[in-house]
């Protein structure tokens, strides 16, 4: 592993990316036991560079780009579509997507990033934990504590506008927690609301990322799936008008609409 200066891979140069057919390193070994030593080794280095201050957006990247590599080389596969929809528009946006697990996470940085400087909204207890919580912390987040829903709307909106005036877009999960299920009646209005607030486009994710599953001790470090292939997929970018309640509707239509393209639709409650 090596510090870098420039971003390894830019991903976004194309519309759509498949796992290459020859990613894949086969072993006897069962897929937890060679993937997530590496992530370990991943993520004591990130923590390392924070410590020195020098975790900068190239090296997020470049996280991102190693723990995808290497959960391709273990067998899952990975497909991604939309992604002209990054650069169809200038500035900085509001994504809106449904999720699943720490899969995602930890890819979208290596997918929007280089072409969209992006930050997260997470919650508290993901940047006290001592693997993940440094290189969250290092990277902008707007964070909320999720114990009053009042407190985390103030927070997020002025966190939210200073993160826009800074260039940076904002990744948002409206719902509750992460779950392998997409509850409609529990995905929220927040990221439409903080889109129109600040007069930015909202641009909808829908993706399937349960290869690899929520751990029961800690959500991160759970079952690797070969079996099921990682979807993501970007929608166009939307602008909000009225109360937003159209571009709501239209976020969740995207992710529906592709759960059952992908032949997921149990997924969908």
């Amino acid at each position: 592993m090596k510090i870098v200066t420039e971003y390894p891979s830019i991903i976004a140069k194309q519309d759509t990316y498949k796992t290459p057919e020859d990613a894949e390193k086969k072993s006897i070994i069962p897929a937890e036991l060679r993937f997530f030593p590496n992530l370990l080794k991943i993520f004591f280095f990130a923590n390392r560079l924070t410590r020195k201050n020098i975790y900068n957006r190239y090296n997020w990247v470049n996280s991102s780009v190693m723990i995808m590599d290497g959960l391709e080389k273990v067998g899952v596969k990975i497909e991604i579509e939309g992604m002209n929809n990054l650069t169809a528009f200038d500035g900085p946006a509001i994504f809106i997507g449904n999720h699943m697990s720490t899969l995602e996470t930890i890819a979208l940085p290596r997918i929007i990033n280089p072409v969209k400087p992006v930050v997260f909204v997470t919650k508290h207890e993901l940047n006290t934990t001592p693997l993940f919580g440094p290189i969250n912390s290092s990277r902008f987040p707007i964070i909320v504590g999720r114990a009053n829903a009042r407190e985390d709307l103030i927070q997020v909106f002025k966190q939210g506008e200073e993160r826009l005036k800074d260039g940076r877009s904002i990744i948002l999960f409206p719902q509750k927690t992460r779950s392998p299920v997409f509850d409609q009646s529990n995905f929220n209005t927040l990221g439409i609301k903080l889109a129109k607030r600040n007069n930015v486009p909202v641009v909808p994710i829908a993706l399937i990322t349960d290869a690899w599953g929520n751990g029961k001790i800690m959500k991160e470090f759970g079952a690797i799936d070969t079996n099921k292939k990682v979807h993501f997929s970007f929608g166009k970018p939307l602008e909000v008008t009225g109360n937003g309640s159209e571009q709501h509707k239209q976020v969740v239509e995207h992710i529906t609409t592709h759960l059952k393209k992908w032949g997921r639709e149990e997924l969908i409650k």
